[in-house]
């Protein structure tokens, strides 16, 4: 009977511990909902110069989910849709995100203070391999920053493929 006590105030106890970290996604996720604008610059290839973009996104969070979706375009060069589907467990997060291609390619990683840092993987070959680093970053109340790097397949230094500042409506 004394084991099975411990044991039950040891499942209460991780209960009531996970509880704080739940409901700070769900604050954080809610803090990203809204509508966005804002502008920046989008390298389609390594090798290539930067081309400016304005883009446009409408974030909706769930108490464990975020949907993001929106689209870029550069003058007259193109307009591009533009997702990400995320889904939290703790500060741990997974998802989908389909970028310029227009083909899904997969998002892993965790939280950490204002910022998603997400693993990429394409779908396909881009710049040489199928690995690149997202961030979702919080900027003050009405700021959001979305950020691509890459690695050069020549010589591995990374890369800044994207670099897109908004602001909330």
């Amino acid at each position: 009977m004394h084991v099975s006590v411990r044991f039950l105030l040891s499942f209460v106890s991780a209960l009531v511990a996970a509880a704080p970290a739940a409901a700070d996604e769900k604050a954080f996720l809610r803090s990203l909902s809204g509508d966005w604008t804002g502008n920046g610059t989008v390298i389609m290839r390594i090798g290539r110069p930067a081309v400016s973009v304005d883009c446009r996104l409408r974030s909706d969070a769930g108490a464990a989910s975020i949907s993001m979706k929106g689209n870029c375009s550069a003058l007259a060069f193109f307009r591009r849709a533009i997702s990400a589907e995320l889904n939290a467990r703790g500060a741990r997060y997974s998802g989908v995100y389909i970028g310029p291609s227009g083909q899904p390619s997969a998002l892993s990683g965790r939280r950490m203070g204002g910022t998603i840092n997400l693993a990429v993987r394409w779908n396909r070959v881009v710049n040489g391999d199928r690995k690149a680093e997202m961030t979702i970053q919080k900027l003050g109340d009405n700021g959001l920053r979305l950020r691509t790097v890459d690695h050069n397949p020549s010589n591995g230094k990374a890369v800044v493929t994207s670099d897109i500042r908004l602001v909330r409506n």
